[in-house]
């Protein structure tokens, strides 16, 4: 019900005001809930409620975590930098305001045993800090998802693993905790995703 609700919060706080105005908004840090997926959940319908009204930004801070036992991380100054770009970009059209809007999930093609995924605001292509992306997984038919050792290719990310011989499905930093280290060269962390709705 979290999309709905949301939704219908924007639309009536835009009534009350009775201007349609720019929402912007801060997907949750991870965190080490105990249900599982559920952060990764609310993260993704976070993700998707981009789709349901006009004038909507969503910053992603899966890199400004210190601490997953502490559900309300302290690095307020780098979310209030990033929220500040996505207005000075897309209300006020600074052209020297900085980058805002990380890399999204484009989809995906299948060949053989390796899956290369491609992403949207990635036009600069995408870095891995630290060595080699981690935070991807891969799955077949049996639905069951293992690690994919993954590699940068521009803008996209090519994967593969052994033990998923015919991959079906993609998934990316979707776990409570996650905090891949795959970012857009501007330093903007990439969205997680699944491609599957298992």
């Amino acid at each position: 019900s979290y999309r709905q609700l949301f939704g219908s919060m924007i639309n009536a706080w835009r009534d009350a005001w009775d201007i349609s105005f720019p929402f912007y908004y801060v997907q949750i840090a991870p965190f080490a809930y105990e249900q599982p997926l559920v952060g990764a959940r609310l993260r993704e319908m976070q993700t998707q409620a981009l789709e349901d009204a006009p004038s909507l930004g969503m910053v992603v801070i899966s890199d400004l975590v210190d601490d997953i036992k502490d559900i309300h991380p302290v690095r307020k100054k780098e979310v209030a930098q990033r929220l500040a770009a996505m207005a000075l970009n897309k209300h006020y059209a600074l052209e020297d305001a900085d980058p805002f809007q990380s890399p999204m999930y484009a989809g995906h093609v299948i060949s053989g045993k390796e899956v290369r995924v491609h992403f949207d605001h990635a036009m600069g292509g995408l870095i891995s800090q630290g060595g080699d992306p981690v935070g991807f997984e891969l799955a077949g038919k049996d639905r069951v998802f293992d690690a994919a050792k993954a590699r940068v290719d521009g803008s996209d990310v090519v994967l593969h693993t052994p033990l998923v011989p015919e991959p079906v499905a993609v998934r990316f930093g979707f776990h409570n905790q996650a905090m891949p280290n795959l970012f857009s060269t501007q330093g903007l962390p990439v969205n997680l995703f699944r491609s599957d709705s298992w």
